[in-house]
């Protein structure tokens, strides 16, 4: 029986690499149309990646300052509340309970009344860049400060004490974006890379009449079959890799950041383990179903109209990455079939995975995939479908 299988992969990964055209427009295409079109559109989707207009800013602060509260009631969008301790505000805001810590020094509002010379009270705000809200509020609330500072001839300085303000690290910066695009993309790319491939294995055969030589020679039918889906599968991770490298690239241009802000070198063996596996579970999945879609299709143009509709089913899957507070961490939701690849994702750019959540994941998309292949292989046992024409 391996040998049988091992066979058929041969016989369909040799009719892919020797066609030029199928290999450039599969593997190589991909990546390269998305780094130069993602590149292109990156100053055009900068705006996406900011807070509504009505945006009220969650600014704490230690001692503060009554002039400061004053002069907030001009605008509309911070709201300043009081916390006891430089901790607390540290601690509240690293859970995202607040977006901004100014930290006055006490009785900041007698130093500057009487300021005149010398060392002026140094106010201090900290704030995390990897959260956009935290970063608006930064830039927002120094531009508050600087305005009343020159409106009393500049009695106080801001974070003039050489600390480190930003509490974000690169692997904040990187996981916030990641886990927030790439699980999309990727839904996207892996389908593409199978629908591109998979339809032309079946529902191509059919078509030419090829599929009736191979049927008849002394193969198991659900041989055939499992020897299309893997070799199937084996491109379309090719495909994905593709796209993937094509992504990885242009994403920093895509956000309309620097390149120092994201490194995919904060993630490592492990995660990127992990990554590939789930990957790995979703192709045969997918390939599974548009397997099974185009032995029902008698030509390579029916089975692609037959499969847009998922295609965009599996596009909106992806988009629940970019929703919420992060993947969920109950493990009922990770019974989904392609659903619970994108939380996996999501949590593993997150690096909040949990093990449990992956590995049913992995078991749901295998055992899924085991039930198709069985599906698939009765169905090329059966006359009626593979020479319908």
């Amino acid at each position: 029986m391996k040998g049988n299988i091992l066979t058929i992969m041969r016989k369909e990964l040799a009719r892919f690499f020797k066609d030029p055209r199928l290999v450039i427009t599969t593997l190589i295409l991909p990546g390269l149309m998305i780094y130069a079109v993602y590149s292109f559109m990156g100053d055009g989707l900068s705006t996406q990646f900011s807070t509504p207009d009505e945006y009220v800013y969650r600014v704490d602060a230690v001692n503060p300052s009554n002039h400061i509260k004053e002069y907030l009631k001009l605008v509309d969008f911070v709201d300043m509340g009081e916390v006891s301790s430089y901790d607390e505000g540290i601690e509240r805001l690293n859970s995202n309970e607040s977006d901004l810590l100014v930290v006055f020094p006490q009785d900041f509002d007698k130093a500057i009344s009487i300021y005149s010379s010398g060392k002026a009270p140094n106010v201090e705000m900290f704030f995390n860049s990897a959260q956009i809200a935290s970063a608006e509020a930064y830039t927002n609330m120094t531009n508050i400060l600087n305005a009343f500072e020159s409106s009393i001839s500049n009695r106080f300085d801001i974070n003039n004490s050489g600390r480190e303000y930003d509490l974000a690290t690169e692997k904040d910066t990187t996981s916030q974006v990641f886990s927030m695009m790439l699980p999309m993309l990727l839904m996207v790319f892996l389908f593409s890379g199978c629908m591109s491939v998979a339809p032309e294995s079946i529902a191509g055969e059919k078509e030419r009449g090829t599929i009736a030589t191979l049927l008849v020679t002394p193969v198991k039918r659900s041989e055939i079959a499992i020897g299309k889906i893997l070799s199937i599968s084996f491109i379309s991770l090719l495909s994905g890799i593709s796209s993937f490298l094509g992504t990885m690239s242009s994403l920093p241009k895509l956000m309309g950041m620097s390149a120092e802000g994201m490194d995919a070198s904060a993630y490592g063996v492990s995660d990127y383990a992990l990554l590939l596996a789930v990957i790995l579970s979703t192709i045969l999945v997918i390939v599974s179903i548009i397997s099974i879609i185009s032995a029902f299709a008698k030509t390579v143009k029916e089975a692609n109209t037959t499969v847009l509709p998922l295609m965009i089913i599996v596009m909106l899957i992806g988009i629940t990455s970019m929703f919420g507070q992060g993947a969920p961490s109950e493990a009922i939701w990770y019974l989904a079939p392609l659903y619970n690849s994108v939380q996996c994702m999501t949590a593993i750019f997150a690096f909040s995975y949990s093990t449990v959540n992956i590995i049913t994941t992995l078991c749901v998309n295998v055992s899924i995939s085991i039930v198709l292949l069985i599906v698939l292989a009765k169905m090329f046992s059966s006359e009626k479908i593979m020479f319908s024409k």
